[in-house]
């Protein structure tokens, strides 16, 4: 009983630390620092995946050299792969082993055994937990279960911690997108604007914004940033084909471009690098006009507050168009007024 009594007082700790004011990378260090004490462990590391480099990165740790990490990162699909098999991954000889790397580094290290258990948000593996042993051992069920509670407590960190970013980054982004906007009556300047602060503040591949061409139906490219020319011009994008239900108001993302039958050009897709898809329609008085894709070269998802974000961006670049026109309008109106007054003098 007193094994799970220390796990129940540490996990007591470690959740009465989340609801205090300690700092992200404070909380991250009480996790492995508690895995090491509470477990009896060498050394714990705790990694979160970056998906352009297939590696994982270590954004916690205690007990190894630095030497140590510095060998060959992991490769993060392989080991999550391994990981999510059976909920966690449990290695009795970390010297010989062959799911692991860099076994002579771990042998130099003086590591005997590891656990390795997901780090999850919302049901998606971000990152894995990992715990070191000096002796070789096997871990119980109970062992197991706390270090991947542990896990999941890093998980709620690492979520509210990126929601608190981004919210952040989301409110300056969208107040610099709101000035711009209104301090130029040039709409190809604006929403070409829009194309290149969405994509460099969201980490895109690319974006582009189509307006429609109501005598043809097909979207006509008007801005764009990040993206090939080749694919571009890849030929006419359907207003009926081409992710059509944007066309109807709605907000589409696609996860995979690779297997989703919306996309009207999949080859050429693929070929420009592009894996996930957002599209907003852009609408003027509830009409809409065209649509916004944002491109990402990596398989991602669109959370509720970026969908939100993007979506009021796309109001404002149809509200830049609006205006635009208005004043396009007026600008011709008042040509016509003055060549009608001219008119009338000539008579005096």
């Amino acid at each position: 009983m007193t094994k799970k009594t220390d796990f129940f007082k540490t996990f007591c700790k470690v959740s009465k630390a989340f609801g205090g004011t300690l700092k992200r990378n404070e909380l991250l260090d009480l996790i492995v620092e508690s895995a090491i004490e509470t477990m009896d462990g060498k050394a714990a590391s705790l990694f979160l995946a970056d998906e352009k480099k297939d590696v994982f990165v270590a954004v916690a740790h205690k007990g190894l050299s630095k030497g140590y990490f510095h060998a060959e990162p992991m490769k993060a699909k392989k080991v999550v792969a391994n990981v999510l098999k059976g909920g966690h991954l449990s290695i009795r000889d970390a010297t010989t082993d062959t799911r692991l790397e860099n076994l002579e580094a771990k042998k130099a290290e003086g590591i005997a055994s590891i656990l390795v258990v997901p780090v999850m948000v919302k049901n998606k593996a971000i990152g894995v937990l990992s715990l070191y042993t000096a002796k070789p051992r096997d871990f119980s069920k109970d062992e197991i279960d706390f270090l991947s509670a542990l896990a999941d407590q890093g998980g709620m960190a690492i979520a509210n911690s990126r929601l608190f970013e981004r919210i952040k980054q989301n409110s300056t982004l969208f107040l610099g997108l709101a000035s711009n906007i209104n301090s130029s009556l040039d709409v190809k300047e604006v929403l070409h604007n829009l194309t290149v602060e969405l994509a460099k503040a969201l980490n895109l591949k690319g974006v582009a914004i189509r307006l429609v061409d109501e005598d043809n139906g097909t979207l006509k490219l008007v801005a764009s940033y990040g993206l090939s020319e080749e694919y571009l011009n890849k030929g006419p994008v359907s207003a009926t084909k081409s992710i059509a239900p944007a066309l109807n108001g709605e907000t589409v993302a696609i996860e995979d471009t690779a297997t989703d039958d919306r996309i009207q050009y999949k080859s050429e897709t693929q070929k420009e690098g592009i894996v996930s898809m957002l599209c907003v329609p852009i609408k003027v008085r509830e009409k809409v006009i065209g649509v916004m894709r944002l491109c990402s070269g990596v398989k991602r998802d669109f959370p509720e507050d970026i969908v939100t974000l993007v979506n009021a961006v796309a109001h404002q670049g149809g509200l830049a168009i609006q205006n635009a026109s208005m004043y396009l309008k007026l600008q011709s109106d008042k040509e016509s007024l003055e060549k009608d007054i001219w008119s009338h003098r000539q008579w005096f």
